[in-house]
């Protein structure tokens, strides 16, 4: 199981970024895929979840209406929108299935300032 996350960067508040994650090594369309975030001396906080038809999905409290989570499984990818920013989603955003283990991407930065 191979998670490659993409898309971190600068963004400033009110501005958007788009995260992607690129999956390989298992059968994409099967489980549900998940973002989470980390900030230093924090635990990791589940942002958003998308079933695998993308019929069911979850979105933090902290994130629902500003970022939007979604997939293509003819591409083997999961993306996380994320629009509306504030300097508080500065954290390290990682990838995560559940199935056919519990494997995590590498991470990616984002900072939010202006």
């Amino acid at each position: 199981v191979q998670l490659v996350e993409s898309g971190g960067g600068l963004g400033h508040p009110g501005g958007p970024l788009r995260l992607s994650c690129a999956a390989s090594g298992f059968t994409f369309s099967w489980p549900t895929m998940s973002w989470y975030r980390q900030t230093p001396g924090k635990g990791r906080e589940k942002v958003a979840s998308i079933s695998n038809t993308g019929g069911l999905i979850y979105y933090a409290d902290s994130v629902k209406g500003r970022f939007t989570i979604s997939r293509d499984n003819s591409k083997n990818t999961v993306y996380l929108q994320m629009n509306n920013l504030k300097p508080e989603d500065t954290a390290a955003y990682y990838c995560n299935t559940a199935s056919p283990r519990d494997s995590w991407g590498q991470g990616t930065q984002v900072t939010v300032s202006s």
